[in-house]
């Protein structure tokens, strides 16, 4: 029998008078397949961050830790292309690559792929996740190795986040703290992130991202299809120079988010 060969860019997939039930539900069960190669790229990396951890320690392991996960996932965003399903626009982050020192990455959060677009973009980054993360088996062990910020202790977060910060990690950050509540909407955003800047005495680069998918967004169910292409796009920002209060500086980043996500 013939493939049949869909091109979801000219198909209004998800409106109300789009295609049959039966295309649909075609099309969610790609979705999870989707979703289902991300963990077996996480898994699998895991697995060999838990033997690298044997044999590799400190700075050494922290960058092979970044770079094997900036590796992984960027090769999941070019399988999620390939797919027809999804896509990523964020070259213009490369042009972080090669900025010398530690740098504070400052990003909106309208997904649970925002982490995943940013690093994949950045082999030096690391990010400030929660402690549960930590513990899941599909991020761990990997995480770890990378040398990833846990945020259970504030003091603990504030201290590892200032010492990555000086070897010259790229540290990612979400400062509303969790998902935005709908596409160009936000939390308010908490001080701790400038807090980091300030003692680091580095500067933090936003990176706005723009989607007016909701998928994977607060509330969104993992097997519902969502309006197809899923498009977010990645956009570097303003750069904020450690200058002022935590709160001054804080509020300065996220009068400056709200601005870019009313354009």
């Amino acid at each position: 029998m013939k493939p049949v060969s869909v091109d979801v860019d000219e198909v209004p997939l998800a409106q109300a008078d789009g295609p049959a039930w039966p295309l649909r539900v075609l099309l969610g069960a790609w979705l999870l397949v989707l979703l289902a190669w991300l963990g077996v790229i996480s898994i699998a990396w895991n697995l060999i961050a838990f033997v690298l951890k044997f044999f590799l320690r400190g700075p050494v392991a922290r960058r092979v830790g970044r770079a094997g996960i900036a590796y992984g996932y960027r090769f999941y965003w070019a399988c999620a292309r390939a797919s027809g399903l999804m896509r990523l626009e964020a070259e213009s982050l490369d042009a972080l690559r090669d900025v010398p020192g530690g740098l504070l990455i400052a990003a909106n959060h309208p997904s649970l792929l925002d982490a995943l677009m940013i690093v994949a973009r950045l082999p030096r980054s690391a990010c400030i996740m929660k402690g549960s993360l930590m513990r899941n088996p599909f991020l761990g062990a990997g995480a770890g190795l990378a040398g990833y910020v846990v945020n259970d202790s504030t003091r603990l977060m504030l201290r590892t986040a200032v010492e990555r910060l000086d070897e010259g990690c790229q540290l990612v950050a979400f400062p509303e703290g969790t998902r935005s509540p709908a596409p160009g909407q936000m939390h308010p955003f908490s001080r701790s992130i400038a807090l980091i800047a300030l003692r680091a005495r580095v500067p933090v680069q936003a990176v706005v991202i723009e989607t007016d998918s909701p998928y994977l967004g607060k509330g969104w169910p993992l097997w519902k299809l969502p309006p197809v292409p899923i498009v977010f796009r990645a956009r570097l920002g303003e750069r904020f120079e450690p200058a002022g209060d935590a709160e001054q500086l804080s509020a300065r980043m996220e009068e400056y988010f709200r601005q870019e996500l009313r354009k």
